[in-house]
């Protein structure tokens, strides 16, 4: 059945041009959805992505956003309902990392955090909820850090943090229109947003916490989002830890 769900649906996925976004793009693209890729500042990733999912027979669009900024939120969304008559699905795996003690974060680097990690969160999750059509899906990446007792990443579980309360909150808000409202939240992530911020000895450690000595990769994470947005829609207001025994709850 889930072969045939995705078709002729619209999806917009925010980070959709590369890692765990560029592979749900185009996860999505193959069952017959309609994508619309939204990205920051990666143009040539969003090109190559929209381009093998029309070489490929798809439809897709690339659209270009900052999505702390509400307007271009608004915009994301507004150019499904224009390119493809609406919007049935809604996934957000944007965010940003930093690994850094309390007492030597900046303002700045606070607000960033936050503006990244919640106020975008927040407002794709608002926008969704007054685009998408009934029976609609909206997900959301988080993070296992949020049930993890570490150091170094405040900003970045604590700028995730409110994403649960936002799930669970537009869960009971938009369930009489059928829309579901989920938090995937891997363990830490083979991609560059995870070296960047780690020693090679603590890249070692993170790997000994899951089965197989590994880091969660984004094949893993894939088919839990698509789940979520085709026979998983009786799941609404919940935080999924996929990350091979990383951390629980």
């Amino acid at each position: 059945m889930t072969d045939t769900m995705l078709r002729d649906k619209v999806a917009v996925v925010g980070g959709g041009e590369k890692n765990l976004g560029g592979l749900v793009s185009r996860t999505f693209a193959e069952a017959g959805a309609k994508v619309v890729v939204h990205y920051h500042r990666s143009e040539s990733d969003a090109e190559q992505t929209v381009k093998g999912i029309q070489e490929a027979g798809g439809q897709a669009v690339s659209v270009q956003g900052d999505l702390t900024k509400v307007g271009d939120v608004r915009r994301l969304f507004e150019t499904a309902v224009d390119t493809y008559g609406g919007v049935d699905i809604a996934v957000n795996t944007t965010g940003m990392v930093l690994r850094k003690p309390i007492l030597e974060t900046t303002e700045e680097e606070y607000d960033r955090m936050f503006g990244i990690n919640a106020k975008a969160a927040y407002f794709f999750i608002q926008e969704a909820g007054r685009r998408l059509n009934d029976h609609g899906k909206i997900i959301s990446l988080g993070t296992s850090l949020l049930a993890a007792f570490t150091d170094g990443y405040s900003t970045y579980a604590g700028g995730k943090a409110p994403l649960e309360h936002f799930t669970r909150a537009a869960a009971k808000e938009f369930a009489d229109r059928g829309i579901s409202v989920n938090m995937v939240a891997p363990g830490p992530m083979d991609t560059p947003f995870f070296y960047g911020q780690e020693t090679p000895e603590r890249v070692e450690f993170h790997k000994s916490q899951a089965m197989g000595n590994q880091l969660t990769h984004i094949e893993d994470i894939n088919p839990i989002i698509r789940f979520l947005a085709t026979e998983g829609g009786w799941f609404t207001g919940q935080t999924m830890f996929p990350n091979g025994g990383y951390t629980t709850r």
